[in-house]
């Protein structure tokens, strides 16, 4: 199959991480959380008693942490240098703060960078890639081969980001996980920089009503019919 980029982007808890990694295994393609890496960075800051709230003091660290990211789908990792911490990315401390991070145009800058050197990576292996994030089709590969935004109901997201909280060991009620996916949703869309937008050339997929696999399904397609 053709090397193709594929730019998955959609709100908080609508599936993108499960949709983009099923896609690329069964494909053959590499994978990208884009999100992992704002979350690592915000890690970073927060062991390191950085205000998040204080953009010149966040800037001035921005070349602190090296972010290491896989990008085999079947056992995607984000480190900073050799450490993994990939799961302490999704505690709540870091779920909390992330968003203030993310919304710095500097933090953005330099994070959409190293988004593209993965993508020329892969390219270059022939192997293509599937990208997923909040501003991929829009801003971080605005000529993406395929453009997908992933949406859902706000009541069923917040049912399957509970389920994966408590799959994590933290246990979070869905009226309050759905209070904070709102939250986050009207931070990451509201936003001045790269805020979470529907591409104009992509392809809405609502999973509301369909299970994983299905969704898969017609991602899949989309992105194999692109190939011919």
């Amino acid at each position: 199959m053709t090397a193709l980029t594929v730019a998955i982007d959609g709100s908080a808890g609508s599936g993108k991480s499960s949709v983009s990694r099923g896609v690329a295994a069964r494909l053959g393609m590499r994978y990208l959380d884009t999100g992992a890496m704002y979350r690592a960075f915000t890690l970073w800051l927060l062991r390191n008693d950085i205000d998040v709230a204080d953009v010149p003091a966040v800037v001035a660290h921005l070349e602190g942490p090296d972010i290491v990211t896989t990008t085999d789908p079947e056992a995607p990792a984000v480190a900073l240098a050799t450490e993994d911490v990939s799961l302490e990315i999704r505690s709540p401390a870091v779920t909390a703060a992330v968003s203030a991070v993310s919304a710095i145009p500097q933090v953005r800058r330099r994070l959409v960078e190293l988004q593209r050197q993965a993508v020329r990576d892969a390219l270059a292996s022939g192997r293509g890639i599937i990208v997923e994030g909040r501003d991929i089709g829009t801003v971080v590969l605005p000529d993406a081969d395929v453009k997908v935004f992933l949406m859902a109901d706000p009541a069923v997201r917040a049912q399957r980001r509970a389920a994966e909280d408590t799959a994590r060991g933290q246990q979070v009620g869905v009226a309050e996980t759905q209070a904070d996916l709102a939250r986050r949703d009207a931070a990451d869309s509201d936003r001045t920089v790269s805020p979470l937008t529907q591409a104009d050339d992509a392809v809405v997929v609502d999973a509301t009503y369909a299970d994983l696999e299905s969704v898969i399904a017609t991602v899949q397609a989309l992105v194999v019919e692109r190939s011919r």
